[in-house]
């Protein structure tokens, strides 16, 4: 099943099921979002050398950033985008790298999903040229989704559940020692699990918090731990739809220890407009849903803008009023890109940004947009 969603969403992407520019959300407050006729970015098409479609992206700075993608494929550039390279990974060309951690110009971290070995995790220290596998699953129940770090050595790693419960990994010294399961996992829903669609469906704050986004059961929920795993807890989230087997939370993001926000929906619907963002303020007890973005579909990739090394101290008000450049946010999918800049009160669209999955900072001026057919943009506020 879980295997089939992966297949579904790729499907549908290739089919070429995304939805124009010019669609709107029946739910946007289009007069309030005019009205505040924010200053939109300016959004840079770069040339990668590949075809293939790309997953995640990972800045380590506002130079240095590296980019997963489908056929064993991994992309980096030392120039902020003006130039990147595109290779394979050796021995993995039938791999889809869905997720990638970049952590300095030399070291980064790719993890690949599928169906038993198909999981893994490479590692390399000499800039890609070469990668030494890490951890590889052997039940076929597996399926890995997503990693996150809260250091370059310590990270956990998100895997649909079986066995009533999810068979979480993690490292606490760079994948060392492999990536060994964390003694006390989540209890799960029947069928429970997450998209492995932009590698942002778990999220790391501080020393020691995490969120990971579910879906494709009964109710969509994002599990919370405080003690970098040792506890969880659970809250649902309003996301809409949810409770079928494509539909659900598929990405979160916390720019502190209290704010963050959830996207997801149906996966496999581009077309039609969803409740696709949530907003909590508490550090996911509990979500209010957002306004919708004005892209139709599902929120594949969410993400505030910043870096996300570097932690906010949390010390404004949760009113969702104001420009604050710490509410600032990116949300894509298949049916279109958008930004806020207070946390989903309000959408501005990106114009013709459309079938792309995966968005991620340096910093709160300059992310990029992983996309399909080896497209990546550069957003620059």
């Amino acid at each position: 099943m879980v295997s089939n969603r992966l297949c579904i969403a790729t499907a549908v992407i290739a089919a070429g099921l995304g939805c124009t520019s010019e669609q709107r959300s029946p739910f946007l407050a289009t007069s309030k979002a005019e009205a505040r006729a924010p200053r939109a970015p300016t959004v840079t098409p770069q040339e990668t050398g590949t075809t293939q479609r790309f997953f995640a992206v990972s800045p380590v700075n506002a130079a240095v950033v590296w980019a997963s993608a489908r056929g064993g494929t991994f992309a980096r550039t030392l120039d902020g985008g003006s130039t990147w390279v595109s290779r394979q990974v050796a021995g993995a060309e039938t791999m889809e790298f869905r997720d990638v951690e970049g952590v300095s110009a030399n070291v980064a971290y790719l993890m690949s999903a599928g169906t038993g070995p198909d999981n893994r995790i490479y590692k390399t220290e000499d800039g890609g040229n070469t990668w030494r596998l890490q951890a590889q699953a052997t039940d076929p129940r597996d399926f890995w989704d997503c990693f996150a770090f809260w250091t370059p050595r310590r990270a956990i790693l998100m895997d649909d559940s079986y066995d009533a419960h999810f068979p979480l990994r993690h490292t606490n010294n760079g994948g060392n020692d492999g990536w060994p399961l964390l003694r006390n996992p989540p209890a799960a829903q029947p069928g429970e699990g997450a998209f492995a669609a932009s590698g942002t469906c778990a999220a790391t704050q501080g020393e020691s918090n995490a969120w990971l986004a579910t879906g494709a059961a009964a109710v969509a929920r994002v599990l919370r731990t405080t003690d970098a795993g040792r506890s969880w807890q659970s809250s649902a989230t309003p996301i809409q739809p949810q409770g079928t087997p494509t539909s659900g939370n598929a990405s979160v993001d916390f720019r502190d220890a209290r704010h963050g926000l959830v996207g997801g929906g149906d996966v496999v619907d581009s077309a039609t407009p969803q409740l696709n963002v949530a907003r909590s303020g508490d550090g996911g007890m509990s979500w209010k849903l957002t306004t919708p973005t004005p892209f139709p579909g599902a929120v594949y990739g969410l993400t505030y803008a910043r870096n996300h090394h570097e932690d906010d101290d949390g010390d404004d008000d949760d009113d969702g009023d104001g420009d604050d450049v710490r509410k600032r946010a990116v949300a894509t999918g298949p049916g279109g890109s958008a930004w806020t800049d207070n946390e989903g009160q309000t959408w501005t669209l990106l114009p013709g940004i459309t079938n792309c999955w995966a968005v991620a900072f340096a910093n709160e001026r300059t992310g990029w947009l992983g996309c399909g057919a080896g497209r990546i943009y550069r957003i620059d506020f």
